[in-house]
């Protein structure tokens, strides 16, 4: 999934990259009813829409007129298959969720990946600077501490109701940008702000469950 998505990188502009990358959450709410037989409720379908929606208008507003050639083609080939891997990827962490804690998943899932990535490091392997191995390092343990979390999060809620708050990723992209890169927050930026907000009040908003309809795990159990 990663490596497949940093490629698509070098070959698509990275508003259009990523752009493309948010239909995973379209496609994991579906593979969630399939493969994890949840019933998708109607507010579900309408908070992706609006948040596909919103996403769309922040990063309509940024997008050139790039012509789209063989390499683009690749790009747009390689960033598809990220898009797919990734949305079964949510499937993946709701069932580990249901069996495990988020310090074992988050620890397994990290094994796997340094497993694969040894397996190139003889040929690929190149030692960074000393100042950017520091925000690797700080990185890493914003990632590890962000994957804890979100095997937190699917453990307690099911992924059609999780899936959509994915889109609330832009709006932290507006903000850090503004903060650190002083990034002007455009027209399109808020209009596609207020889209995803109102998806996922609607993807949050329900009646709550009685304890009886709440699936039991060894979480839960314990």
């Amino acid at each position: 999934m990663a490596l497949s998505f940093f490629y698509a990188l070098t070959k698509l502009p990275i508003a259009e990259a990523i752009a493309i990358s948010f239909i995973a959450p379209l496609i994991a709410l579906y593979l969630a009813a399939i493969l994890l037989g949840e019933q998708i409720q109607r507010r579900a379908i309408s908070a992706s829409i609006l948040g596909l929606a919103g996403t769309i208008v922040i990063v309509g507003g940024r997008l050139g007129a790039a012509k789209h050639d063989i390499e683009a083609l690749k790009g747009l080939g390689a960033i598809l298959f990220s898009a797919m891997l990734y949305a079964y990827n949510f499937i993946i962490i709701r069932q580990q969720a249901q069996v495990s804690s988020p310090i074992e998943a988050t620890t397994f899932h990290s094994g796997v990946a340094c497993a694969v990535l040894l397996l190139f490091a003889p040929w690929f392997l190149t030692l960074p600077e000393p100042g950017p191995m520091i925000d690797i390092a700080l990185a890493s343990v914003l990632t590890l501490l962000g994957a804890m979390l979100i095997t937190w999060a699917y453990a307690r809620a099911e992924a059609q109701a999780l899936v959509p708050m994915e889109y609330s990723g832009f709006l932290w992209a507006a903000l850090f940008g503004w903060l650190f890169f002083r990034e002007p927050i455009t027209g399109t930026t808020i209009a596609g702000t207020v889209l995803i907000i109102i998806g996922c009040w609607i993807a949050t908003k329900g009646p709550p469950r009685s304890a009886e309809s709440i699936p039991h795990s060894e979480q839960t159990a314990v």
